[in-house]
């Protein structure tokens, strides 16, 4: 398998991981004890943004990259769509914050509005 394709698989992993973080909530109404897995990993999100971390992923999908011989981003559909919404211009400090206070306001409603039908 090339290092470019392990790219790849990386960047749509992390693309999960986001979805996940983000409305990995709602699976709860389908399997209550996925609440379990998702609470820890969209707190670890939400920290993740909130304190600035580097998400394990991204360093990994870069030296990937560099190995593939790869400058930048560049090519095929994972590249041209999925990379803007993983990495946006204007990524500012303040914009990570409101990012991680959207993702714990989200899971609080989903997870409020669950516990209110229950």
């Amino acid at each position: 398998m090339s290092y470019s394709l392990l790219a790849n698989v990386v960047l749509v992993i992390h693309f999960l991981f986001i979805v996940f973080v983000v409305f990995g909530g709602l699976l709860v109404f389908w399997k209550p004890w996925l609440a379990a897995v998702h609470v820890p990993v969209a707190l670890y999100g939400v920290l993740i943004e909130w304190v600035g971390w580097i998400c394990p992923l991204t360093p990994l999908e870069k030296r990937l990259r560099e190995k593939a011989g790869q400058d930048s981003y560049e090519g095929g559909f994972v590249e041209e769509y999925l990379l803007p919404l993983i990495y946006p211009e204007g990524f500012t400090r303040n914009v990570v914050i409101v990012l991680g206070c959207a993702v714990l306001a989200i899971n609080l409603a989903i997870y409020g509005f669950y516990f209110l039908r229950r």
